[in-house]
Order: C-alpha cells, then sequence, then structure tokens
C-alpha cells in the first residue's frame, strides 16, 4: 500500500484480489489499477505487496495463471479464480462483514 493510503487488516488484501477476480482473469498491473478505482483511489496495492500474495494464493489453489498477451501487446501473466478461490471468496466476505459490524457496534456505543 502507498504511504498515505489506509493500512489494510490483515487478510483483506487476498479478500480484495478474489473479489477483483471474480468479475474474470486479469494480469497484476490490472488487478492493482481495478482495486485502486473501485476504492475511488484510496486503496493503492503496491507491487511490494501484490505479486506476492498472488504467489501465495497461487500455492494455495485460490487461483490459476497462465501466460497470455496484455492490451498493449505485452506478456504478462493472467490471473483467475478456481473453485477453491469463490468458496475462499465468500467465507472471507462473511467473515469480512462480520468483523465490519463488530468494529461498527464499539464505535457507537464506546
Amino acid at each position: 500500500m502507498a504511504e498515505d493510503s489506509p493500512q489494510l487488516l490483515p487478510g483483506t488484501l487476498y479478500m480484495l484480489i478474489l473479489r477483483t477476480l471474480a468479475a474474470g482473469p486479469l494480469h497484476g498491473y490490472g488487478i492493482s489499477r481495478r482495486i485502486k478505482q473501485c476504492s475511488e483511489g484510496v486503496l493503492d496495492v503496491e507491487e511490494g505487496s501484490l505479486y506476492p500474495a498472488l504467489n501465495r494464493m497461487l500455492v494455495k489453489g485460490w487461483l490459476a495463471a497462465e501466460w497470455g498477451t496484455t492490451d498493449t501487446n505485452r506478456k504478462a501473466r493472467f490471473y483467475q479464480l478456481t473453485e477453491e478461490g469463490r468458496r475462499q471468496l465468500t467465507a472471507e466476505a462473511g467473515d469480512f462483514e462480520k468483523l465490519v459490524n463488530a468494529i461498527q457496534l464499539v464505535m457507537r456505543t464506546a
């Protein structure tokens, strides 16, 4: 994440990547750009965080990857969700929702 971006909670980068890839395969730069676009510029995922996360997700079986060509005719690795990745996204989204709700309760009542 960039210096001026808010810190992500542990594990949320996985969830954001999984959610971004739910719409279809993308290469690393496309994933980063899409997260930034969807967050209206608030979340800026840097290469130093993104690519290690993608590699860990490949090892976990949540993603599959294959080489392809970008719109600008560059060779790039395209990532897509596996069925295991879809199940993981569902689980992580549910856990995140519970966490956000709990934090909001404390912020309203503490």
